[in-house]
């Protein structure tokens, strides 16, 4: 009998310690081992608290990575619980589209080789390693089943993106129909990859212009996305991280942490961060009715510029956009506003640059308000072309030099004619040349674990297949996703193949070179052969 009951008792301890031991691994696994890679983030949101609950359901959250990575790892945060969330049956996958998956990319993820983990109120869980390969300006989904009560939700409440959420455990099915649509993120707050080109990140803090609003859902067009492609269209490898949280402020809680109180947290913990761009958070300030000086709007971006500079991180001030005619603004504001810019224009700030946001935008002749071009008509917030306006007044040098990881520039020539593959400018690929010249040149941009993506030198665009591969590839997009990524397949024979992620299917030099090149082949023969000829 006491040995029925010494085994019941530790059963009962081992299960109840279970949970304690996923979160302590995954507490650990924040500090890497010595030697290991860099990690730096492609993709993050701010947490802030929120009074929805969970239980019994699935998550699948949509990401739109900024760079590529040989392998990523999930941050799920409880920054905001009040009680500890056991997460379980985590799984990435790469997006298709809706709810759906790929679910030959689908990984498992775990937490200290744990397949379920707990977090406490108020703390945070790192993954694994996952073994997948991340395309740049790629959606990846993150989908996990929360099996017990979560009281209050820690979350991001502006997705501008549809997520989706589902009764019981289906974190692994490849869609998830008739799934409710919330427009937030809960629980995840970061994405991360390992890239050896990688340069850093660059983390942009602010309010609602920041965080997207103004831009069309599920388009990826803030003015951050925007800045993401500039940089890797440059043939930089710097990640982007979105922190802006809509209604935030400077001085004062309200729509999330004030930035001083979130400032550890959202920018200076963010793997590999090297910038910080500090943008629209004091136009909330100024139009609360709260009266704030710019002396104490300064003050306070100071203190932020010398906690940045104690971490190695370069800060880079932001004029504030033109809001005159949104309901906070008073001539009072107005002037604050104009004290603020001259502070960050002026030599002796501290900051390290300057996005002149209020000059990408104002109005020339009407400088209190937006380009009437650039708003949304609430006078407040940019459109999609403002944002582009602000993206563009970026300049690129503040991240260093471009290190694109082009391995080696190659013309490919058709094993089923023997002729050259050309990439004319604006039409289909087709292997009709008899010799390589520039259009028939490609970069070939190293992705890691065997992918690569194909520039075109005709143009400077990556080769796509076309609408998930039901159409010809062609060279027409200015960065690499999963559309414009192809596993290099080495046959036997000394000749390459190419094997488009999107749909897993061979790339063909459809009717014997006499048409584009499409991958549509399950397997690899003549059509499917290609020689990789050094330029």
């Amino acid at each position: 009998m006491r040995r029925r009951a010494f085994s019941r008792l530790a059963a009962t301890l081992a299960a109840a310690l279970l949970p304690l031991a996923a979160t302590l691994v995954a507490t650990v696994a924040a500090a890497p081992a010595a030697g290991a890679a860099t990690w730096t983030g492609t993709w993050a949101v701010s947490p802030q608290n929120s009074g929805t609950t969970f239980n019994k359901q699935t998550l699948r959250q949509i990401v739109h990575t900024s760079i590529g990575g040989t392998s990523a790892r999930v941050q799920l945060s409880n920054a905001f619980g009040t009680m500890p969330v056991t997460f379980d049956d985590v799984h990435v996958a790469r997006r298709t589209s809706g709810s759906g998956v790929d679910l030959a990319t689908d990984r498992v993820v775990t937490f200290g080789g744990l397949r379920a983990v707990t977090v406490p109120a108020g703390g945070l869980a790192m993954s694994d390693a996952i073994a997948i390969t991340v395309p740049a300006q790629a959606d990846l989904a993150v989908s996990f089943y929360l099996p017990q009560p979560t009281g209050p939700a820690t979350y991001h409440q502006t997705s501008t993106q549809t997520n989706y959420l589902a009764a019981g455990d289906v974190s692994g099915n490849a869609s998830l129909p008739g799934a409710q649509e919330p427009g937030s993120y809960y629980f995840l707050a970061n994405l991360d990859v390992q890239n050896a080109s990688s340069q850093g990140a660059v983390v942009t803090l602010g309010a609602s212009i920041t965080d997207g609003v103004g831009s069309s859902w599920n388009n990826n067009r803030r003015w951050p996305n925007r800045l993401a492609t500039r940089v890797i269209d440059s043939g930089r490898v710097v990640g982007v991280l979105n922190q802006g949280i809509s209604g935030n402020k400077l001085l004062a809680d309200g729509a999330g942490q004030a930035a001083p109180k979130r400032f550890d947290r959202d920018v200076l913990n963010q793997p590999d961060v090297r910038w910080v761009i500090f943008s629209d958070d004091p136009i909330n300030d100024l139009g609360s009715g709260s009266n704030p000086t710019a002396t104490q709007l300064i003050d306070a971006v100071k203190q932020l510029i010398s906690r940045a500079h104690a971490r190695n991180v370069k800060f880079v001030c932001s004029t504030l956009t033109p809001f005159r005619g949104s309901g906070g603004w008073s001539q009072n504001a107005e002037n604050q506003r104009a004290a603020y810019n001259a502070f960050v224009r002026g030599a002796g700030s501290g900051c390290d640059a300057v996005l002149d946001q209020d000059a990408a935008t104002r109005d020339p002749g009407n400088p209190q308000m937006f380009l009437p071009a650039y708003d949304t008509g609430d006078h407040l917030h940019p459109n999609e072309a403002g944002l582009q306006a602000i993206a563009n007044a970026v300049d690129l040098n503040w991240f260093g030099p471009p290190v694109t990881p082009v391995t080696s520039v190659v013309s490919l020539r058709a094993r089923a004619n023997n002729m050259f593959v050309t990439a004319p400018n604006g039409s289909p690929l087709i292997a009709n040349r008899t010799s390589a010249g520039t259009a028939e040149q490609f970069e070939r941009v190293n992705l890691g674990n065997g992918d690569i993506a194909l520039r075109a030198r005709s143009n400077n665009q990556f080769v796509t297949a076309e609408n998930a591969g039901a159409q010809a590839l062609i060279a027409n997009r200015p960065s690499a996703g999963a559309w414009e990524t192809f596993q290099l397949v080495n046959n036997p024979d000394g000749t390459v193949s190419l094997k488009a992620r999107v749909n897993g299917k061979y790339v063909c030099a459809e009717g014997g070179g006499s048409q584009p090149l499409i991958a549509n082949r399950t397997a690899i023969g003549p059509w499917e052969s290609f020689d990789l000829v050094p330029a």
